[in-house]
């Protein structure tokens, strides 16, 4: 199926600046939809941010997911039932890390953002195929073999670097998954993406993704993630972001099951707040629990093992500190809903292409940083 028209549009420019986070924000009138969203979603408002990325407010009943099949007869959650309980203190060294931003976008209530961008899948949900192919991918961090309900970590964020001609992408990610056998597994993650061929530039940005062993769907891509946050943006840059030897910034993700509904929820930032789900009607195996979690970072695409991008800081894990990426502060979700440290008995290292990316782990019983990862690497950037 094609994708939807242009159309060209009068917009009528009513806006006012706003500073959030030290970010440029434009709010934008329209009086009529754009080529970005799909037809039958009707746009409320427009808001610039940083002069560059253009999100359009719709409404949250309208939102691509609900063009699924599957959740035909869905009733939004707005919030979820209950949240994973902690177990241990801060750690005051930890906190002193800065956070990299997001924009918070000011959607009007009862709407959500969806950033524009030309390059989004626009086919029906029920016709694509793979959204991001699978054929090439390497990985390095740590991965954990056991029950889990879900995960929290700080994910350290660089800008590393990746061809802008290349259709690849390098990650810096938590996942979970529930997976059957080799290629048969429901997954999700969140994290910092670097993916020029989807972004239209090199910049680090928020990203969640939904796999189903065939293809991985990027944020509101395939109508698989239900957003109910009006103020953060799936697709959104960071600013500022980490520099080899220099400043580092690190953003919060949480991904865990809804114990009432089952959906799996993710939320970001120090506050917690609570982006949206995965509908439990998405998944084959994810019903009720995972069995596998990655921390660390992974780069994909057609050429991502021949010519490979820059994973992390483009640097080697055993650099360390301010040299080398990481995913800090490691819990899992327990089956009584709350935070404990991975059994070290099912973790394990992983590095599938040591000539071009490493990782350490660290954290056990001594670390203010928890149970962590250093990875990354040049890859074919030498």
């Amino acid at each position: 199926m094609k994708e939807n028209p242009s159309i060209s549009v009068t917009i009528l420019l009513a806006y006012f600046i706003l500073t959030i986070g030290g970010k440029e924000v434009k709010c934008i009138t329209q009086e009529k939809n754009t080529s970005a969203i799909p037809l039958n979603q009707k746009v409320n408002k427009t808001i610039l941010v940083d002069g560059r990325d253009v999100y359009d407010c719709i409404d949250v009943n309208l939102q691509p997911a609900f063009s699924h099949p599957l959740l035909k007869d869905h009733k939004i959650q707005m919030e979820p039932s209950s949240f994973p309980l902690s177990t241990s203190t801060k750690s005051p060294l930890m906190d002193a890390i800065p956070q990299a931003q997001l924009a918070l976008i000011e959607c009007p209530t009862g709407t959500i953002p969806i950033l524009r961008n030309k390059r989004r899948v626009h086919m029906r949900v029920e016709t694509i195929g793979k959204v991001i192919s699978q054929d090439e991918h390497e990985v390095a961090g740590i991965e954990y073999f056991d029950v889990i309900y879900g995960t929290q970590a700080k994910i350290n964020v660089y800008n590393p670097m990746v061809k802008n001609n290349s259709k690849d992408l390098s990650a810096s990610w938590i996942q979970i998954s529930k997976v059957q056998k080799v290629g048969v597994a429901d997954g999700i993650g969140a994290g910092s993406w670097v993916y020029p061929s989807y972004s239209g530039n090199n910049f680090a940005r928020f990203h969640v993704a939904w796999l189903d062993g065939l293809k991985t769907c990027p944020d509101h891509d395939c109508g698989a993630f239900v957003q109910v946050s009006s103020s953060v943006g799936l697709g959104g840059r960071f600013k500022p972001v980490s520099v080899y030897n220099g400043p580092q910034y690190v953003i919060d993700v949480v991904i865990f099951k809804d114990p009432k509904t089952k959906n799996w929820w993710v939320a970001y930032g120090p506050q917690n707040i609570h982006i949206g789900y995965w509908p439990r009607e998405n998944f084959h195996f994810m019903k009720d629990q995972c069995n596998y979690a990655l921390w660390g970072g992974y780069v994909q695409g057609p050429t991502a093992s021949s010519h490979s991008p820059q994973m992390g800081s483009g640097h080697f894990a055993s650099e360390g500190f301010g040299k080398a990426a990481f995913v800090s502060n490691i819990q899992i979700v327990d089956n009584e809903g709350k935070y404990v440290s991975p059994n070290d008995k099912q973790i394990g290292l992983v590095a599938t292409n040591l000539s071009k990316y490493t990782a350490k782990a660290h954290g056990y019983g001594y670390s203010h940083y928890g149970v962590h990862t250093y990875y990354g690497g040049p890859g074919g950037f030498v």
